[in-house]
């Protein structure tokens, strides 16, 4: 007669570790499949060129977009909620001023889309490699909507003559 680990009168500290191993076994089995790895190491490379998109626009991109509006830093325009009139964003956030800082929100627009600009490459690319999907073989019955063979000239549901396509 063995121990029956998963039995209700089994003991305790041998159900635990049977649990346990099952449940590491489990996820080890999950984290290995392929999908969850890819996804995993897709995660890392967007948060990787999140970054160096957000820097390419704080640091390359605005400078010389808010030189030629007058010599602007978006990154510090905001709007005064608070009535107290703070002459810079650092001294409205020192006073706990409720502000609407725009400026950062047009950085994360330019952000957003050079993001999804890169993405559409990227995606356009791949199609190239992709295979071109079949021709359509049948049509729509001009007058019952059904599926007709692409040189029928007569529709099998409705009996409705049809020119062939």
């Amino acid at each position: 007669m063995g121990l029956k680990l998963n039995m209700p009168g089994a003991p305790r500290q041998g159900r635990d570790r049977y649990n346990r191993y099952t449940m590491l076994k489990d996820f080890k089995a999950f984290v290995m499949r392929g999908n969850v790895l890819d996804l995993a190491v897709a995660v890392v490379v967007g948060g990787a060129f999140g970054k160096i998109v957000t820097s390419f626009v704080d640091d390359v991109l605005m400078p010389p977009l808010g030189l030629l509006l007058g010599n602007v830093d978006f990154r510090d325009k905001f709007i005064d909620l608070s009535g107290q009139h703070p002459a810079t964003l650092a001294q409205a956030q020192a006073m706990g001023a409720a502000v609407l800082r725009y400026g950062l929100f047009i950085n994360a627009i330019v952000n957003f889309l050079i993001i999804a600009f890169a993405i559409f490459l990227v995606l356009r690319s791949i199609r190239r490699f992709l295979p071109t999907p079949p021709a359509p073989d049948a049509r729509e019955c001009p007058f019952c909507l059904s599926l007709i063979p692409l040189r029928a000239t007569r529709c099998r549901h409705c009996g409705s003559e049809v020119a062939p396509a």
